[in-house]
């Protein structure tokens, strides 16, 4: 574990390349990213795979220069045509049955339309032993992003390392 410069790193794959360069022999590269308390990210890269994200408060990440690089249009459900469904109505729906699925589905989103809270893959730490429920539980509103990724380095057995670091 080691502190990285991320000034010339621009889109999320700057970034694997970058963890990519510090890797030894494809090797999975975690990276971690607080913002002044405000939320985390963690990014994980297993050798030439797509990084794994996730991020513990989506709309705090937005309003970030560092929350830009996680935020993929792909992470938020942008730009793909893969998936329609959302979009079409069934026309033998009663009105308001469909309003009633509506607003159960609906998760909550800030102006620009990105969702509050946490998002992406909360299992991408399970094989180091913090469960997707417990990285959750981590990123609840109240809670403090600089204590969650102390707790997940301590569960690393990297903890002294983040603290030297910070």
């Amino acid at each position: 574990m080691s502190e990285t410069e991320l000034d010339d790193v621009e889109t999320l794959a700057d970034l694997a390349d970058l963890a990519r360069e510090a890797a030894e022999d494809e090797e999975t590269v975690l990276v971690f990213i607080e913002q002044e308390d405000a939320w985390f990210a963690v990014v994980r890269v297993d050798g030439e795979e797509d990084p794994r994200i996730f991020v513990s408060d989506a709309a705090a990440a937005s309003r970030s220069a560092y929350g830009e690089i996680v935020l993929t249009d792909e992470l938020l459900g942008r730009g793909s045509d893969d998936d329609l469904d959302h979009l079409v109505v069934e026309l033998d729906e009663d009105d308001d049955e469909a309003d009633d699925d509506e607003d159960e589905e609906e998760a909550v989103v800030d102006p620009d339309g990105v969702p509050t809270g946490p998002l992406g893959d909360a299992g991408l730490l399970i094989e180091f032993g913090v469960g997707a429920k417990e990285l959750m539980d981590m990123s609840v509103e109240g809670s403090v992003p600089g204590d969650a990724l102390t707790e997940i380095a301590d569960a690393l057995g990297c903890g002294e390392v983040l603290e030297a670091v910070r």
